[in-house]
């Protein structure tokens, strides 16, 4: 059940280009810090949200297929735990964050403060102390529910029990709303208040259907490489990559939904505090990225996904979640950068080299987590009828 050693050899080859990629990237990052710390934090901090949403959303799908106890939920069973077992370590890689908080956000510059009237009636809540004990708050929360998923389902591997799976169960409900109400105030505290004077109760929604959408880009992407390889060769038939292709279909169009919601509600009612948000993201350069994601984030992977022959098909589905992670990229991107160059679309040599650090070490800390486990989990009803369907060698 622990694969073969071509398997293995295979992930650590893909683990150490991963880790050697990220370390080279973090290296740059820390050589750009030295002689321009601001563009550093800028750039760091859409960059680590793009992984940490990926790790937290793997928390949410996980969750999600044990509640729903679907058929495909077991064979990216082991990729989801994994992902939530990189936690620990995007806590650390957080904190390099904490000491850009001056130059980042206004609410923690007293000269801004003195000029914004809104922002002074936001500060009992927008002040750095309660800021950072949130933080911490929010990665407790998110480690004790994975710790708790990942522990019972090691024991329902290891003693066979059901009563341990049923304790997964049981956990997922009001786990996934802890889980999803803490994402929400993250991406509030660490994102919505780069631009304090503006807010949408929309936004944060917005966040946890793009952090479930990488998190199944991701999946998708290593279920794909490791279906070459016995044990998962079996278990990986044509039906149940067509319904990861249809839950990665779901949330593509949930997410175009909420985002075209947000965009009407605030251009149609000509809300004042809120339009500059988006005039802020559709001067000058912006406007194009905003149109690239409504085709390539949207209409593409949309019409392509409709088609059943790219989901029955595991390389096509594959090459499709490589592209939609790339545009989660430039989602984050829009979505953050503008806050600092509303003038005009703005790159930095940064903006590469920190997603590349970042990236590189999240993918390198998935794979070595993912070594730990069986790749399948043991007694599991629907394992005995996918090895009597499409196994291959």
């Amino acid at each position: 059940m622990n694969g073969d050693e071509r398997l293995f050899a295979a992930i650590d080859r893909v683990r150490h280009r991963a880790l050697l990629a990220g370390i080279a990237g973090l290296a740059v990052c820390a050589i750009g810090a030295l002689f321009d710390p601001v563009q550093f934090f800028r750039s760091y901090l859409w960059a680590y949200w793009l992984w940490m949403g990926a790790a937290i959303g793997c928390g949410q799908v996980l969750m999600l297929q044990f509640l729903i106890t679907s058929d495909w939920g077991f064979l990216i069973r082991r990729v989801l735990e994994a992902g939530t077992r990189t936690l620990p370590v995007m806590f650390l890689l957080v904190l390099p964050l904490l000491a850009g908080i001056p130059s980042l956000y206004p609410f923690a510059q007293p000269e801004y403060v003195a000029r914004s009237g809104a922002l002074q009636h936001k500060l009992p809540y927008l002040n750095a102390p309660f800021f950072l004990a949130r933080t911490g708050l929010y990665f407790l929360v998110w480690w004790v529910i994975a710790h708790l998923l990942n522990k019972w389902s090691l024991q329902q591997d290891g003693a066979g029990d059901p009563s341990f799976l049923l304790r997964c169960r049981s956990l997922s409900g009001p786990g996934i709303v802890l889980y999803s109400l803490a994402a929400t105030f993250a991406s509030i505290d660490w994102v919505m208040s780069l631009e304090p004077e503006w807010f949408s109760t929309v936004y944060p929604a917005i966040y946890l259907v793009g952090q479930v959408l990488s998190a199944l880009a991701v999946v998708i992407i290593a279920t794909r490489h490791l279906a070459a390889y016995r044990p998962v060769a079996g278990a990986a038939t044509p039906k149940r990559f067509h319904d990861l292709g249809n839950l990665l279909l779901t949330f593509v169009v949930l997410w175009a939904y909420i985002a075209a919601a947000q965009l009407i509600v605030t251009w149609g009612v000509n809300l004042p505090r809120e339009i500059p948000w988006y005039l802020h993201r559709t001067k000058g350069g912006w406007a194009w990225v905003a149109a690239a994601l409504a085709v390539f984030h949207f209409f593409t992977p949309f019409f392509v996904l409709l088609a059943r022959r790219a989901k029955l098909k595991m390389e096509r589905l594959a090459a499709i979640a490589y592209f939609i992670l790339f545009m989660r990229m430039v989602d984050y991107f829009w979505l953050v950068e503008p806050a600092f160059h509303p003038e005009g679309f703005s790159i930095h040599w940064l903006d590469v080299a920190a997603p590349a650090g970042i990236g590189g070490v999240w993918v390198a800390l998935l794979l070595w987590q993912l070594k730990k486990r069986p790749l399948l989990p043991a007694h599991e009803p629907a394992l005995e009828e996918a090895w009597g369907t499409n196994a291959r060698t």
